[in-house]
């Protein structure tokens, strides 16, 4: 049975319609902004604390040692001077060695973009907030669970170029499952440079996939010499492993003065002792070795400590992300980077809800309030993740985008000056009046405040007659809404010609042959 409106109610739902419709634009509005964090950093740790971490790190790579499985990385860290076991592919690091090659690493830098305007600064006390990465599936309200498809990768990629509160284009944003394995790089990196004009992710999978990345910068950006134009992330096989395809990958950009971004992925029980102080230990220790080997590979080549810590569900074996314990290890991270004098990499949306409700919100948010408050300079994953990162959600895209736009305007902090504090207003009301008509409130009531995107403020009676819709239905309405207005930003004829000729070339080469033997 269907509700009968009167003609008040009628009026009432085209008038929250209407403000519906204002909201759901009001990500279309936000500028594009390098988003800097003023307040003091959060530290969960005292310095003493710290100190006994790095020391058990460095015990770590004295004593334990690391896995490198691959000659030449070998090679490299035995002309360093470390201690190199070519047969058992381990390596034992002294820690003199290793601190004088990581204080090597620029503390911060530039990360350029095919449009200057979204250039990025990457340290210091700067914030990038960027897109999920390395996700199989994908959900939405109107389609369900489905296998990813390079259609939503293009969609990914045009929603990122749409929301100024991104400020990447993106890595793996979803795997194109139609799209053989060995090709899948040279299909997302020409849409990523196409389709957006932001800052350029590409996977580090080995030598040739980083070298086809790298080929394909220069025809976007000529010669890779000053200020970097691509990278991706480097994760330590944990515990205490790097394979050859991230050692490929990391040697391969680094030796072209790109970026990496060195991150262990550890889950506290399982690739790790179970405490977090032996979790952090041994990720400190995993990362700085692969931060000391970009700088073998070239001396001042960008890096990011990136840190993925979080622990194990030991009911049910699963990985557990928004936990107290992941937002310990972030902080932490942070810390410890700050130590080293680094860029930190975090992430932002991680949870392990199944659907985009409100299990998925509070993890979100015990993950991605710890790295902004502890001044993480490179947030990935800061969206749309579901299922402990097997899944992005249309839907959770959008929810985590308002995120983002209240922590941009929270961080930009207010201004208290005689204006502001309006006490001639205070004084003309008086006891008992309001100020919704003053002069004051008149001038500032569309700028002041935060402009919601997704959230409804509505009356019950006034939301259900304009349709009742929860946040994940609201969110769908808002997804449409702005990729209507989606226009692919301006590409010179040389680079679109010079991007479709070598990816043809290539894919001709790389016909039937595996890159991930």
């Amino acid at each position: 049975m269907g509700i009968e409106m009167t003609g008040p109610d009628r009026r009432a739902a085209r008038r929250a319609e209407e403000r519906r419709k204002r909201s759901e634009s009001a990500l279309l509005k936000i500028p594009f902004r390098q988003i800097r964090n003023p307040l003091a950093p959060l530290e969960v740790l005292l310095p003493e604390q710290i100190e006994k971490l790095h020391d058990a790190s460095m015990r770590i790579l004295e004593d334990i040692g690391l896995s490198f499985m691959d000659e030449e990385a070998l090679s490299l860290w035995e002309q360093a001077g470390a201690k190199v076991d070519h047969k058992a592919q381990h390596v034992w690091m002294d820690r003199g060695l290793v601190l004088e090659t990581v204080a090597k690493a620029p503390s911060s830098f530039t990360w350029r973009a095919r449009n200057p305007a979204h250039n990025l600064l990457v340290g210091e006390n700067a914030i990038v907030f960027a897109p999920q990465g390395g996700v199989a599936y994908v959900t939405s309200l109107e389609k369900g669970r489905q296998r990813g498809t390079l259609e939503d990768y293009e969609n990914f990629l045009k929603f990122n170029q749409v929301c100024n509160v991104i400020h990447v284009a993106g890595e793996q944003l979803i795997a194109p499952h139609e799209v053989p394995a060995s090709l899948r790089h040279l299909r997302r990196l020409p849409r990523a440079i196409t389709l957006t004009d932001k800052v350029l992710m590409e996977a580090a999978h080995g030598r040739e996939i980083t070298a086809d990345a790298l080929t394909m910068a220069k025809i976007v950006f000529g010669e890779l010499e000053g200020d970097p134009c691509i990278g991706g992330v480097i994760n330590a096989s944990s515990p205490l492993r790097y394979d050859a395809r991230m050692l490929g990958g990391l040697i391969t950009y680094a030796r072209a003065g790109q970026i990496t971004i060195m991150t262990p992925f550890i889950l506290a029980g399982a690739m790790s002792p179970i405490t977090v102080a032996a979790a952090m230990a041994q990720q400190n220790a995993e990362a700085l070795a692969g931060i000391a080997f970009t700088q073998l590979g070239r001396p001042g080549a960008p890096v990011i400590y990136g840190g993925f810590t979080s622990n194990i569900d030991m009911k049910s074996g699963a990985p557990a992300f928004g936990t107290p314990e992941g937002a310990w290890a972030l902080s932490v991270g942070a810390q410890l980077a700050r130590r080293y004098k680094l860029p930190y990499r975090g992430s932002g949306s991680l949870n392990t809800s199944k659907v985009p409700d409100a299990q998925a919100a509070w993890e979100t948010m015990w993950t991605t309030w710890p790295a902004v408050l502890s001044h993480t300079n490179f947030i990935m994953h800061a969206v749309g993740w579901l299922e402990g990162g097997l899944t992005v959600s249309y839907e959770k895209i959008i929810i985590d985008a308002e995120s983002l736009a209240m922590f941009q305007h929270f961080l930009a902090g207010f201004v208290i000056d005689d204006e502001t504090l309006a006490l001639d207003m205070i004084a003309e009301v008086g006891p008992g009046g309001h100020h919704f008509g003053t002069p004051h409130t008149q001038a500032r009531f569309t700028t002041e405040l935060y402009q919601p995107i997704l959230a409804d403020r509505q009356g019950y009676e006034t939301w259900l007659a304009a349709g009742g819709q929860d946040a994940a239905q609201r969110a769908q309405a808002t997804w449409q809404e702005v990729m209507a207005h989606y226009e692919p930003p301006p590409l010179g004829p040389d680079i679109a010609d010079g991007l479709h000729e070598y990816v043809e070339r290539r894919e001709r080469e790389l016909e039937g042959k595996s890159l991930y033997d």
